[in-house]
């Protein structure tokens, strides 16, 4: 099939077209919508070694249809009611050379009220195209989606990235091979393949001298090597969700990716324990993705970094929450969990496609043990947290945020400031302080593990 569509026939004029439309208008009142045609009013892009979405904002919503080709692998997408416009040819600067999936992007008139979108992809894909109703800042959105066609493994991106003889990455290796599929599912979307199985390296050893045959069968003695701990740091928002903005323009998402990233460092620090996180770059992820990909890599800990915000911007301090099944322990924590779980709104989820997954996992509310835990670790890290900074709330709340329903992980959200207040924006912008903030998360980490057995050692 060709790209683009046959030229050679004449279409009616535009200007006849006009002029028939606004006679249309005169006597069928009731469709004023067909007289004008979309606007686009924004396209963004955000590539990503998981997925690259692309999004064209517009004043009205409209239908798309997408088919791929191979040789070379090309997506096309044709979307109804756009003409050629400025904006759309904005798209083709967008694309940025080291997106790792769209090689280039062309843009044509297929038809006088379709506009056709061609995608040079740089390896196979499993696209995703869904529309936005409009939300907050947002209006109508059409949402491009490009995942890769075999699904990316949490556990292998941890033992890519680690060094030679690292016992995580052992530990890692044998609960990829081991691992059923349905008991920790790796994310995936329609269209993908699962991830190949992880073949065991060879690893020499050397030959053991031979021994004498013992009159008894002697007792294994215990390795002493203990499972290194792993702390899935989770920085909140992310891509199309900017989260809190300050007075002075901070989004929520750069700087808690930034405090994940120097508390990433220090925890790698630490024998005995890695962290992961389950964004590295700017983009959205799905609430209930983040806590797929705790439970894949087994996670000891979850901990979701956040900025708070409050209409009133003398609001101040820190606050930790932790999951409730049975109600909120305030109105404002009530509140907040309502705010957080509509990242997935904001941030552009795919309902139609997710929502069964996503349900399934909301129903699977934590155990007992699992509330205990998080409750005991909030108050350790939030202990740390008012040394250095004002608290907001002086004990762990609780409420139905969805990012914290593994129901084997301790689990935690961790408001580290508000963003909406001048002064504790300033901070949250401020290295040094994120600094400040990661010591104080990696001490009430150490100290919870130090005086606790994890539910990963007791299980």
């Amino acid at each position: 099939m060709a790209d683009f569509p046959d030229t050679s026939a004449s279409p009616q004029r535009p200007g006849r077209r006009r002029l028939l439309a606004a006679t249309t208008l005169l006597t069928l009142p009731v469709l004023p919508r067909l007289a004008h045609a979309a606007t686009i009013l924004a396209v963004r892009t955000w590539p990503a070694d998981e997925y690259t979405r692309v999004t064209l904002e517009l004043d009205s919503e409209l239908k798309a249809e997408h088919f791929t080709l191979d040789n070379p692998h090309r997506l096309v997408v044709d979307i109804d009611g756009l003409t050629m416009t400025r904006a759309i040819n904005d798209l083709v600067s967008k694309i940025r050379p080291n997106d790792p999936y769209i090689a280039t992007v062309r843009v044509a008139q297929n038809r006088p009220d379709v506009l056709r979108l061609v995608f040079d992809l740089k390896q196979p894909i499993a696209p995703q195209l869904f529309t936005l109703k409009p939300i907050g800042e947002y209006q109508y959105r059409l949402v491009l989606d490009l995942y890769p066609k075999v699904a990316q493994d949490p556990l292998l991106a941890i033992m890519q990235s680690s060094q030679d003889n690292d016992p995580l990455a052992e530990v890692l290796e044998d609960l990829a091979r081991n691992t059923p599929q349905d008991s920790a599912p790796v994310p995936l979307e329609p269209g993908q393949q699962a991830p190949r199985a992880i073949a065991r390296q060879p690893r020499e050893t050397p030959a053991a001298p031979p021994v004498a045959q013992p009159s008894a069968p002697a007792a294994p003695a215990p390795s002493g090597r203990r499972r290194p701990l792993l702390i899935a740091l989770d920085p909140g928002h992310g891509g199309e969700d900017p989260g809190a903005i300050g007075p002075a323009g901070t989004r929520e998402k750069d700087v808690v990716l930034a405090i994940a990233k120097k508390l990433q460092r220090l925890i790698d620090a630490q024998p005995n324990m890695r962290a992961y996180l389950t964004r590295d770059k700017d983009y959205f992820v799905p609430l209930h993705v983040r806590v797929q990909k705790a439970r894949r890599v087994k996670a000891d800990l979850f901990i979701s970094i956040h900025a708070d915000a409050w209409i009133k911007p003398s609001a101040r301090g820190s606050s930790i929450y932790a999951l409730s099944q049975n109600g909120a322990t305030s109105t404002a924590a009530r509140w907040l969990a309502q705010q957080e779980n509509n990242a997935d709104l904001i941030g552009g989820l795919n309902l139609g496609d997710h929502n069964k997954q996503v349900a399934q996992l909301l129903l699977d509310l934590s155990t007992t043990a699992q509330i205990t835990d998080s409750m005991r670790v909030g108050g350790q890290i939030l202990s740390e947290l008012g040394r250095i900074h004002r608290l907001h709330k002086s004990k762990v709340e609780r409420a139905g945020f969805a990012v914290l329903k593994a129901p084997d992980i301790p689990s935690i959200l961790i408001e580290t400031a508000f963003i909406s207040n001048p002064e504790e924006e300033r901070l949250l912008r401020s290295p040094a302080h994120q600094d400040k903030l990661a010591r104080a998360l990696l001490t009430g980490i150490t100290g919870y593990f130090a005086a606790s057995p994890t539910l990963a050692q007791r299980s």
